[in-house]
């Protein structure tokens, strides 16, 4: 039956889904009889500190918002920004007949449907209501065939948020009190920071070995074409029988793994080089094998995020946004999946599409299954694919932008999963030569002929590695048989130096977390947007860069913590989680094992115990966090650089310093925070330690007897006056020192009493109009200018705030005032085609100096770039990061406009208050004074985290 039939007798239904735009497409499926509103999220959670506990809670309660003294109860609050959300949803439930809860189908999906049945407490019946996409027939199936609560994934997701509350609360204030205020930490979080910054400890370590080999290229003799080419180019393989040794010979401490292999240098290299120019070569083998590819699995979670960033730029966060849309306005199915099984109809539907656009060649006998490749896989949703019965293609959707290739990637890898093999031959060729001097060389080329493209008609995946060959690359190589004759037509000496090993994309550290079994796909895109947050990791082109303050932090765990950050112990817990949703275990012994180190699970594969990494610890994560005596804060902070250098991690940022505090020699410097931690070497330390810090003093001001000085700030230098003992700095008399940012063209070691005196002078009267209004010159945060009254004029130059007379700056005013951009500037150079826009991309220079563009996306050049210098790889490198970004958010300024609006229904929160004290209960919203809320959210604010 129908829902359009279904409620013509008169019923109302309520249908509460997770997001107002789900809302608004489902509307519009379900027709009259049938109100369809958004919950907007969780509507409950944990309290986010102490002022939201019911004041019945004392103690360990309330600050961890878990009584863990009695089964590790959760107290549950409704967030201070439902409670109108909720207000309205009962009242929409007071005048319905029926509630359908149809929040997403995984565990937090399945926790939120739980907390609105036990917050709205409905008396009429209620139907669990699921669908993995958005379309007609999925929604009204979904109507038809309700089913009950899943209590299990409910009680799964509350064992993952107790178990996050208590590590991010109780381990946070250990970082709060050892490294620096506001840090966080989180059971996947800090394991994903501690594996970039082990990934920048190998980069450290890391010594850099050079070789050399050959590289000729061999002619047959023959005219050759597009099948058959005339020569081909071989690289030396071996002399005398011993291989030459390649990057993957040499061990990370630049030396050779194995003396089995020949170690080329240069001087050898071209020895060898010049040895065989009269040598002929001949082909002493043909190996030919068949080359067969199998097409990709659909997309599930985390293989799109990867995808995403190496096809289309995107980040993880980025990726899942966009594909929210997608999802919610019935574009694809639902996107946090585990899952690479599509549904009969989807297959059916992929498979015609196979036929229509590529023909029934390229359309296998039957039809392709894969296999789930992750372990205890959440949920059992369909991989991520084009919703509905028919695939619309890209062309057909109407859509722009992001969602468009989004959804254009999803389509064909969807489509490609169900089209045959590609398959070709590849083929080795040796090719044998003597030297001079007797020596025997041997080369060797790989080639690889694709004969059925298959599925690489419609998709090829792409590479972590930009270096690497794809797929559907073919390398032809001359048509030759053993024993032929080649001649070396030239012979080139190649030098390599092995390199580091590369820092984690957002795309790589997906998979590795995957891949070691550590967390959830579904929660990576907020994991890796947590460490970005916390300044534990930022970002340099697509590579993910642990600062120093990471290094602290993750020194820290592993030391006192070891156990909570080991990779095969978080995989473990990750397990014993699965096992409780599963019923295979109980979730308040382990929690209690976990927490206090009690019970008596000792069996393999349990990884409740908390304790340190060194195994003599078995304790809980409560005693760990009790003594921290052992724990020297200077010395988790400390990482020697070499030569008596130390970095510090100091709670104003990373420094260096040589020898102690107070003593002769000393000497101190603070590291730009964007520094990648592998360059900050000995040399460069010295060169920070030679630069002049510190106060700069350049005399006393003629005028008042104020000591003038000269600093390097945070925003760079600037020059300002020591005012007496005495001053009052705060209330209604306070004296601001006079403060001048010092020009473009001034340095801290040049500096005069006299430039201070005359910077600080500023701002300077030009004089008045005919008006009488008068003109001043300044300098501001975006150059120097002139105002009159509230109509502000750009200068020039600097130069111009001094000697710029009356009748130069009315000159100025009497020209109209130029209204939004200026003329367009000539570009600074040109690098190239975009790959991923497709667009010519410039240099310009703009308002904040150089940036690069392809006319939709703008990226500004960082320190280590120049105009001269930057690359196109380096520009298409910097426009793909800030696509990842997405647009800049505006919402700030508007919540700042309208916070004192807040204060005007007080008398009807103090109302609220007491009516809702009458019914306290360990699940209800708490009232507190504001002056406490505002206490506790702001100590609490650093300790959440997610996983």
């Amino acid at each position: 039956m129908s829902p359009t039939s279904e409620t013509a007798h008169g019923g109302r239904r309520l249908v509460i889904v997770e997001s107002p735009a789900k809302a608004k497409t489902i509307k519009g499926y379900l027709g009259p009889g049938y109100v369809v509103e958004a919950s907007v999220g969780h509507i409950r959670d944990l309290p986010n500190g102490a002022a939201e506990v019911p004041e019945k809670y004392t103690g360990e309660v309330r600050r961890l918002g878990v009584d863990v003294e009695h089964d590790f109860q959760p107290i549950y609050v409704v967030n201070a920004d439902k409670r109108a959300q909720v207000r309205k949803l009962k009242e929409l439930l007071a005048e319905s007949d029926e509630l359908y809860l149809a929040t997403d189908e995984d565990r937090e999906g399945e926790a939120i449907a739980w907390h609105l049945q036990e917050v709205l407490k409905p008396k009429v019946p209620v139907h669990r209501m699921v669908f993995h996409e958005i379309t007609k027939d999925a929604i009204r199936a979904a109507v038809a065939n309700p089913r009950e609560l899943n209590t299990r994934m409910v009680d799964a997701q509350e064992t993952r948020r107790i178990l996050d509350r208590l590590y991010g609360y109780e381990v946070s204030p250990v970082l709060w009190k050892k490294v620096m205020r506001g840090l966080s930490a989180g059971r996947v979080q800090s394991v994903a920071t501690r594996l970039v910054v082990e990934r920048e400890r190998e980069r450290i370590a890391f010594r850099s070995a050079e070789y050399w080999d050959l590289t000729g290229t061999f002619s047959t003799g023959r005219a050759g074409d597009a099948s058959d080419p005339s020569s081909l180019v071989a690289r030396l393989n071996s002399v005398d029988g011993r291989r030459v040794a390649q990057g993957r010979d040499f061990g990370p401490d630049g030396r050779l793994k194995s003396d089995q292999v020949l170690h080329l240098d240069e001087v050898n290299a071209r020895a060898l080089a010049v040895a065989l120019e009269n040598a002929s070569f001949s082909v002493r083998s043909v190996e030919s094998k068949p080359y067969r590819r199998s097409p990709y699995a659909p997309f599930r979670t985390t293989t799109l995020q990867q995808e995403a960033s190496r096809k289309l730029g995107f980040g993880a966060k980025s990726t899942m946004q966009v594909a929210q849309k997608l999802y919610e306005n019935g574009f694809i199915t639902y996107m946090r999946t585990d899952s690479t099984t599509l549904s009969d109809t989807a297959v059916s539907a992929a498979r015609a599409q196979v036929t229509q656009l590529y023909g029934a060649s390229y359309l296998p006998d039957k039809p392709r299954t894969y296999a789930g490749k992750v372990k205890n896989a959440q949920e059992a949703h369909e991989a991520i694919r084009p919703s509905g019965d028919r695939f619309r293609t890209p062309a057909e959707t109407g859509l722009t932008g992001d969602q468009f290739k989004l959804y254009e990637l999803i389509w064909k890898r969807t489509v490609a999963s169900q089209m045959k093999d590609a398959v070709g031959n590849s083929v080795t060729v040796k090719i044998g030569g003597r030297s001079s001097d007797g020596r025997d060389a041997e080369f060797s080329a790989s080639g690889k002929t694709i004969t059925f493209h298959g599925f690489m008609k419609a998709y090829v995946e792409g590479a972590d590695d930009p270096n690497a060959e794809l797929d559907d690359r073919e390398r032809r190589l001359p048509q030759v048989a053993e024993g032929d004759a080649l001649s070396a037509e030239e012979l080139s000496v190649d030098g390599h130096a092995t390199k580091p090993p590369a820092r984690y994309t957002e795309a790589s550290l997906v998979k590795e977390l995957e891949e070691r079994e550590i967390g959830r796909p579904s929660t990576y895109a907020s994991i890796i947007g947590t460490i970005l947050d916390r300044g534990y990791v930022f970002k340099k082109g697509t590579a993910l860069v642990p600062s120093f303050l990471s290094f602290a932090v993750v020194n820290l765990l592993e030391t006192h913590f070891g156990r909570l950050v080991d990779y095969d112990f978080t995989a473990k817990m990750e397990d014993d989680l699965d096992r409780i949703a599963q019923g295979e275990a109980q979730a308040v012994p382990w929690l209690r094992r976990f927490y206090f180190g009690e019970g008596d699970d000792h069996s393999a594969g349990v990884a409740s115990g908390a304790g340190n990494g060194d195994g003599d610890h078995l304790g809980g994560l409560k005693e760990l966090v009790t003594d921290l005596g052992a724990i020297d804060a200077r010395e988790i902070s400390s990482f020697p650089v070499g030569d008596g250098i130390m970095l510090r991690v100091g709670r104003y940022g990373p420094y260096v310093e040589r020898g102690d505090k107070d003593e002769e020699g000393h000497q101190r410097a603070d590291v730009p925070e964007d520094l990648a931690p592998d360059e900050l070497t000995v040399e460069y330390a010295e060169e920070l330690l030679a630069k002049p810090s510190g106060d700069f003093e350049l005399g006393a001001d003629p005028e008042t007897g104020h000591q003038i000085v000269a600093k390097d700030g945070r925003y760079g230098p600037y020059v300002t006056e020591i005012l007496p003992d005495g001053t009052p700095k705060t209330g209604k008399n306070a004296v601001k020192p006079r403060t001048a940012s010092l020009f473009k063209s001034m340095s801290l070691d040049t500096v005069t009493l006299a430039d201070a005196l005359k910077l600080m002078s500023l701002p300077r009267v030009v004089g008045t109009d005919a008006e009488g209004v008068e003109i001043t010159a300044q300098n501001g945060r975006y150059g120097p200018y002139l105002k009159k009254g509230t109509d502000s004029r750009s200068l020039e130059n600097e130069d111009q705030l001094f000697n710029i007379t009356l009748e130069e700056a009315l000159a100025i005013y009497a020209q109209p005032k130029q209204r939004g951009r200026a003329a367009a500037k000539p570009p600074l150079k040109e690098l190239g085609t975009d790959p991923v826009s497709e667009r010519p991309v410039v240099v310009k220079d703009g308002r904040f100096g150089p940036y690069v563009t392809d006319g939709e996306t703008n990226a500004t050049l960082r320190t280590d770039d120049s105009v001269e210098t930057i690359t196109p790889e380096r520009g298409y490198e910097l426009l793909a990061e800030k696509r990842a970004k997405g647009p800049a958010k505006k919402t700030a300024k508007k919540a700042a406009k309208k916070a004192p609006a807040k204060k005007a229904p007080a008398k009807k929160a103090t109302t609220a208050k007491k009516a809702a004290a009458k019914t306290t209960t360990a699940k209800t919203a708490v009232k507190k004074t504001t002056a406490k809320k505002t206490a506790a959210k702001s100590s609490a604010a650093s300790a959440k985290s997610d996983e």
